[in-house]
């Protein structure tokens, strides 16, 4: 049975949301209206700080960016939901909420590449952790992902009804295909590297010592390293489950996997593990309240009503050696 707010415009599409119909459109608008407040404030935090010491402020701001721009195509998102809305309006959406989307996952993987170079090669400063190059990698990260998603403008297959409903199961075509699944693998390939650096960080702290004769020493480096796994742990809950279900989804999307009852059961799997994914841009901020002492003394400021205190301390200048956790 198709859902009822479905059946006029959709009879013939065999693919239906299930028990998700009323719970996408619900966890959107609260992803929209949490993630956009948290956001808002994280640009605004960042972008009163005059500082450009940082190469870790420099990928956080790019993906507070990439977070901001994701919810705001949610409206959208939550409009066109289970409709046949205009085409191109609905192609423009879902491709601008996947850009947004792989730009917080590289931004992400460039925040752990920077503190894995700061806790493990002190001494050393590469160029990728100058600000400068730091602005370039995060330019490149923008072109490549604008221009990988070219091919899916000029894309205007129609040939399944599924097709014409927005931001549904839609059938691909043999280059869509391919593009996804090299996407797909590339991630894996991040994934992979993304906890390489944290073992090795993590191995790293407990090597090191906090303070000699301290007796909170140990409870303060346990803290640290708890501290650590909170980036990997949001991108894993957040990305993996997405990315897990995506080479089974998009096999379906190329007929592969030609079962009715198995493409209903990856199309349910592949939009919550969607709205998972979208979540992210929610406990981001998370991240930088837990890595950024700046942006952390900032909200406590402001929820404390310290508004003048909040100002003169974003005007400092903060070292790129202030921490080994911190920015």
């Amino acid at each position: 049975m198709l859902q009822e707010g479905n059946s006029t415009n959709n009879e013939s599409c065999q693919i239906h949301d299930g028990f998700l119909w009323p719970v996408l459109p619900i966890g959107y608008i609260l992803i929209c209206c949490i993630g956009l407040l948290c956001n808002t404030v994280t640009l605004y935090i960042f972008f009163l700080r005059r500082h450009a010491d940082s190469s870790m402020a420099v990928y956080m701001r790019h993906l507070a960016l990439a977070d901001t721009l994701l919810v705001m195509c949610l409206p959208l998102r939550v409009y066109y939901h289970n409709k046949e809305g205009p085409f191109y309006l609905c192609k423009v959406v879902g491709i601008f909420f996947y850009i947004n989307m792989y730009s917080s996952i590289l931004f992400l993987s460039l925040i752990s590449l920077d503190r894995y170079l700061k806790i493990i090669k002190p001494v050393w400063v590469f160029r990728i952790q100058k600000t400068k190059w730091s602005h370039t990698a995060s330019y490149i990260i923008w072109a490549i992902l604008i221009s990988g998603m070219i091919p899916f403008f000029s894309s205007n297959s129609q040939r399944n009804p599924c097709d014409k409903v927005c931001f549904h199961f839609h059938s691909k075509g043999p280059v869509g295909g391919t593009i996804n699944l090299t996407t797909v693998v590339l991630f894996l390939v991040f994934y992979v590297a993304f906890l390489c650096f944290y073992v090795k960080i993590t191995k790293k702290l407990k090597t090191m010592t906090m303070g000699n004769g301290d007796p909170k020493a140990q409870s303060r480096k346990k803290r640290v390293i708890i501290k650590t796994f909170l980036v990997p742990a949001i991108f894993t809950l957040c990305f993996l489950p997405y990315h897990a279900v995506r080479i089974p989804y998009v096999l379906a999307q190329l007929n592969v996997i030609g079962d009715l009852h198995s493409q209903q059961l990856l199309h349910i799997l592949n939009e919550s593990t969607l709205l998972l994914s979208a979540l992210n841009s929610c406990l981001d901020p998370i991240i930088y309240y837990f890595l950024s002492s700046a942006y952390r003394k900032t909200i406590l400021c402001a929820i404390q009503g310290k508004f003048k205190n909040m100002y003169a301390l974003n005007r400092r200048r903060i070292s790129i050696n202030r921490s080994l956790t911190e920015i």
